[in-house]
């Protein structure tokens, strides 16, 4: 009965750690509002200056500010123009905005609609004003507020994007993310984003390797950073048992200390076994390791059994801290390899 209670509670708190871990469980779960995301990365522009005619960085005008925000942060494509796009979406009634919504503005430097934003919330629209480059101008703005002309809303299906915002499609890495996402290895946030350059933690780690791995500890206490309540409490201690993640000698694992490449690179072989033939570690020419690192032998497995060139190149940057995107791919490559 005690052992039945046990294994219950264990279950339970497993449940919960995967619950509260910090990506979302799969990728069209509940997201943020898509406008959001796009008001966010419009955000990063602020100060920017305005350029007639300009469509990047380098200058915008307010409509090519618009479509550029919308195409880079959601995927989706707006006409070029003002006018076009005063054309598309549903009219949407200035007490209903939402982040991300156009408003759009008439007779200002012509008649008829001639300025367009994108209403970022708390009565605020971030635009491209010839002032100041990129803003945030009140709806109530003594210049702005009287040309108020309406404001539309792209359909929610459209806004809904099918793939992270911030992978590329094209990139090599494609395949590795999307296929561990759809497994729900590693996946992505509640703004689809992916954040590929977001550093992995020895806790994330430890939790995203178990879901791989599927390993039920037997013992639940044994690190003095690791409570029972802590969220990856459940997989550290598979990960300690299994030997593939240990703890430092004042028995401490440090769940929140970012990992390194060479820690990344022994952990996956001793997860899925990797073997490093001596003909792979004579085609492997890191320039800064050699034969008597610590991690060799993981580190020339992992090149020997890339499928996506991100570990190509005269270097290996052990001591860099492994990001996601890295953590994923060599997940992939180990779980793929022949």
């Amino acid at each position: 009965m005690v052992n039945s209670c046990r294994k219950i509670i264990i279950s339970i708190m497993a449940a919960m750690m995967f619950l509260t871990f910090s990506p979302i469980a799969s990728f069209k779960t509940e997201a943020a509002s898509i406008g959001e995301s796009i008001v966010t990365y419009g955000e990063k522009f602020m100060g920017v200056p305005y350029v007639f005619g300009g469509t990047t960085p380098n200058g915008f005008d307010c409509s090519g500010f618009v479509q550029y925000i919308y195409k880079h942060a959601a995927g989706i494509s707006l006409p070029r123009t003002t006018d076009e796009q005063y054309n598309v979406g549903t009219s949407v009634a200035k007490s209903d905005l939402q982040p991300g919504d156009l408003v759009f503005y008439a007779n200002t430097y012509r008649k008829g609609i001639s300025h367009v934003g994108v209403y970022a919330g708390g009565n605020m629209v971030l635009n491209a004003t010839s002032s100041k480059g990129i803003d945030l101008v009140s709806l109530n703005h003594p210049y702005w507020g009287p040309k108020y002309a309406g404001a539309k809303r792209v359909s929610d299906e459209a806004q809904t994007p099918d793939w992270f915002t911030d992978i590329d499609k094209s990139s090599s890495t494609y395949t590795a993310i999307k296929t561990l996402s759809d497994q729900e290895v590693i996946t992505g946030f509640e703004d689809y984003t992916f954040r590929p350059n977001e550093k992995v933690t020895r806790g994330q780690a430890a939790a995203i390797i178990n879901r791989v791995l599927n390993i039920e500890p037997k013992v639940m206490s044994h690190f003095t950073d690791v409570p029972k309540s802590n969220r990856f409490a459940y997989d550290i201690a598979a990960m300690r048992e299994a030997g593939i993640i240990t703890g430092f000698a004042d028995k401490t694992f440090r769940p929140e200390a970012e990992m390194t490449r060479n820690e990344m690179a022994l952990i996956i072989k001793r997860s899925f076994d990797l073997n490093m033939s001596q003909t792979a570690a004579a085609s492997v020419s890191y320039s800064d390791i050699d034969a008597s690192h610590w991690a060799f032998e993981g580190i020339v497995a992992m090149a020997m059994i890339d499928k996506t060139g991100i570990f190509a190149g005269d270097k290996f940057y052990g001591t860099h801290h492994a990001t996601r995107e890295t953590f994923t791919v060599a997940i992939y490559n180990a779980m793929n390899a022949k």
